[in-house]
């Protein structure tokens, strides 16, 4: 496997302290996954092999905004988020009391993703980039095949990728980059998601093929 760092471009989902940390508000559903994945150690690999090899680097976001809290229906993971505040800033325009917050990047992310290189696209609203400006700017930057990863596994991740793979693009999902909860009712995200994967992504792949394929 070998990709082309021309048109070829590292995406990763939520790299944020409230799905990948301790502190997160969402550590007691993803926390085994993320560890047992290695998730952020990952993420981290790919990151320092991504920047190294100069290929671009995409971040999209979840963010929930003051606004959005009128919204008239929720599914239930999304009312769950409401009602945890997982994502939430003080507004769309102002970062106060951003920095360490759940909606905060991870600090060992930060060097990376605040390099002035790395594009953040627009917060997606729900699971998928359609309601964010993720699309366009990989294609004003001529990408054609996009790296995958991020969180969680089942729900923003693969929400993305089957948007991307309806958009025309050719995506690898990075299996033990990403993770998802677990839940005592409606069972492991994480499996679920990588059933999908492989019917859907035009490879799934490690994060120690990934390194050796920018090097």
């Amino acid at each position: 496997m070998s990709f082309d760092r021309t048109e070829t471009a590292v995406v990763f989902i939520d790299p944020q302290v409230d799905v990948l940390s301790k502190k997160g508000k969402n550590w007691g559903a993803v926390g085994a996954s993320v560890t047992e994945n290695k998730t952020v150690e990952n993420m981290l690999r790919i990151f320092k092999a991504a920047k190294s090899a100069k290929f671009a680097v995409f971040i999209s976001p979840h963010y929930f905004f003051p606004t959005d809290r009128v919204w008239k229906f929720n599914g239930p993971l999304e009312a769950d988020e409401f009602a945890t505040g997982t994502f939430a800033r003080s507004g769309q325009l102002s970062l106060e009391g951003f920095e360490g917050s759940g909606a905060d990047w991870l600090d060992e992310f930060k060097p990376y993703i605040n390099d002035g290189e790395t594009v953040v696209v627009s917060p997606h609203k729900v699971f998928g980039p359609q309601t964010n400006d993720l699309v366009l700017q990989l294609r004003k930057r001529g990408v054609r095949r996009v790296v995958l990863g991020g969180m969680l596994a089942n729900m923003c991740v693969e929400s993305h990728l089957r948007d991307l793979l309806e958009q025309g693009f050719e995506v690898y999902v990075v299996s033990d980059a990403t993770a998802g909860p677990r839940h005592p009712v409606w069972g492991d995200g994480y499996k679920a998601a990588m059933i999908n994967y492989a019917f859907l992504a035009h490879g799934v792949v490690t994060t120690d093929e990934v390194v050796a394929s920018m090097e």
